[in-house]
């Protein structure tokens, strides 16, 4: 394919641009740091807890909003085996936000944490979390080839350049502000980023429906045309998968620590739950756009294109469907326009990413092995972790092109075995470290033998309705919501159980490695400060001990 030069000048000045605004803002985070009494952590993964309404709804919705977002849900919508009825990622970010706002941002940020894992610090210990924090440090650097793929896989529609050159360039530009400004950086770069995506999103959609080469939506959403109804249809085998996705892709997103960085960073605690409120309408009016131009590329007559015959799924091209239809059906400027909108939410979810998995790594790993850090060594440790996480992460790009593999891997972890381990820290009083071991390893080895396709691994668990599809077996049930329930009830049970056998003496004391019997309400963790409303967030909590 030529060489798009508007394209490609389009992307050299947003990088520019976010490159500027990300070298300003690290110079307003460095005189932030001069007259913070919060340390170098507040300031570098919180921006000093000063992030507004405005800006907090801005960052919050840009992290989510990637290019994996934007391209994913069009390319769903497109695709003839799934359609619509599948692509329901706005709406289950929405539900996750709305679920974040009413339950876990006021005990989250009433206490001042500065990472998701701090609960599990001050409870548990700092060896235990160093180990449980894997999992989530893990997801977090999932997440960097997941949204790097889909900027390299745009770039390609328009230039012949390497995909792996697109993604080191996108990855290296991002690495430098995050490194120079931390979350102060991410969080104003997240503002140009997210406004452009927004006005990008809505003027394309009107020139991209304009368009004479495709039949009326409504007529292609019921009826078979071109291909199948872009609607999509759910076949009964089918609804324990979808309800399966739809919980896994909501609720567990409640533990990334994408999300909790934004509510810990907020001036108040009124100020979070509000843009967890504001966030979940704003990601629906975003995902508007790639629906609608998902079910134009469903419509298309693509003979009448300049594309031609076959159509990008025939082709093998389905991933890259909302590309292909900016440049096929709209004017260059437009097209122009699209490609920055593709590149700001994917670099805003890069970021971000960036960010969470340093933060987890400096906060609740690295103390584990330097208990006395001083001011300077924790700089240069963020700074060096932010560049080692984000070279991994793209170098994952390498293993495999396709956002699936990444997305899955990252998902399945946070909900099957994070989740359930955060409900408990976070509303069950009575769970302690015993029940989380437990409910850790229940969830690990329940889901590795429920299998996945997607990393050849068999299904040695299978639950009723279990088929053998093309030599691999296919769970038909919501297998991933029973990993995570199973573990959720392992962790109440063991926790329960060993209280009782402890505090009763039934069991010596002597046995107790985690001391239940003389678990109180500890210190907070480091960097974990007590609020005000300290007592009141523990009256919330579920009161169950023996």
């Amino acid at each position: 394919m030529a060489l798009h030069i508007s394209g490609l000048i389009m992307m050299v000045i947003f990088n520019l641009l976010v490159l500027g605004i990300g070298i300003w803002a690290s110079l307003k985070s460095k005189k932030m740091a001069k007259n913070s009494a919060g340390g170098q952590m507040e300031v570098s993964f919180l921006a000093n807890r000063r992030v507004t309404l405005a800006v907090g709804v801005f960052t919050m919705t840009a992290t989510w909003v990637g290019g994996a977002f934007i391209i994913g849900v069009a390319e769903t919508v497109y695709d003839p085996t799934k359609g619509l009825i599948w692509a329901l990622i706005p709406l289950q970010m929405s539900v996750s936000f709305i679920i974040g706002g009413l339950f876990f941002a006021k005990p989250m940020r009433d206490k001042n944490y500065i990472t998701m894992m701090d609960p599990f610090q001050r409870k548990y210990g700092k060896t235990l979390t160093g180990l449980l924090a894997i999992i989530p440090f893990i997801s977090e650097v999932m997440w960097v080839p997941v949204t790097l793929i889909s900027l390299g896989v745009t770039v390609s529609v328009f230039s012949d350049l390497p995909l792996s050159l697109c993604i080191w360039i996108s990855a290296a530009v991002a690495i430098v502000y995050t490194v120079l400004g931390g979350l102060y950086s991410v969080a104003f770069t997240d503002v140009i980023q997210l406004s452009l995506v927004f006005c990008s999103l809505w003027l394309c959609a009107p020139f991209v429906l304009v368009s004479d080469v495709y039949t009326d939506l409504r007529q292609t959403a019921f009826n078979h045309t071109f291909q199948a109804p872009w609607l999509g249809h759910l076949e009964s085998d089918d609804v324990w998968i979808w309800i399966d996705n739809f919980l896994a892709m909501s609720i567990g997103n409640l533990a990334f620590q994408d999300f909790h960085q934004r509510t810990l960073s907020s001036s108040s605690t009124a100020t979070a739950r509000m843009i967890c409120f504001i966030a979940a309408g704003v990601v629906i009016i975003l995902g508007i756009p790639p629906v609608l131009i998902g079910a134009v590329a469903a419509s298309t007559d693509w003979n009448l294109t300049s594309y031609g015959s076959p159509s990008p799924y025939e082709r093998g091209e389905a991933a890259m469907a909302l590309p292909i239809i900016l440049l096929h059906l709209t004017p260059t400027a437009v097209f122009v326009v699209g490609m920055g909108a593709i590149a700001g939410a994917a670099m805003s979810s890069t970021d971000s990413c960036l960010l969470a998995a340093t933060s987890i790594f400096t906060t609740n790993i690295y103390t584990l092995v330097r208990h006395q850090v001083s001011e300077r060594e924790l700089q240069w440790v963020i700074r060096l972790s932010i560049v080692v996480v984000g070279t991994v992460g793209t170098s994952l790009t390498y293993l495999d092109s396709r956002t699936l593999a990444f997305w899955i891997l990252s998902s399945d972890l946070t909900y099957t075995v994070m989740l359930p381990q955060l409900i408990c820290i976070l509303f069950v009083r009575s769970s302690n470290a015993y029940g989380a071991v437990a409910g850790y390893i229940v969830a690990s080895v329940m889901r590795v033998l429920c299998g996945e396709p997607v990393f050849n691994l068999p299904a040695i668990l299978r639950f009723p309705g279990c088929a053998l599809e093309d030599g691999v077996y296919v769970q038909r049930w919501p297998f991933k919501t029973i990993c995570m329930l199973s573990s959720l009830v392992t962790i109440l049970v063991f926790s329960y159980a060993t209280s009782l056998l402890f505090n009763k003496g039934i069991l010596p004391e002597r046995w107790d490695l985690f001391r239940v019997t003389t678990q109180e309400e500890t210190a907070p963790a480091d960097g974990a400060r007590l609020g005000e409303n300290d007592k009141h967030a523990s009256e919330l909590m579920l009161d169950t001990r023996c």
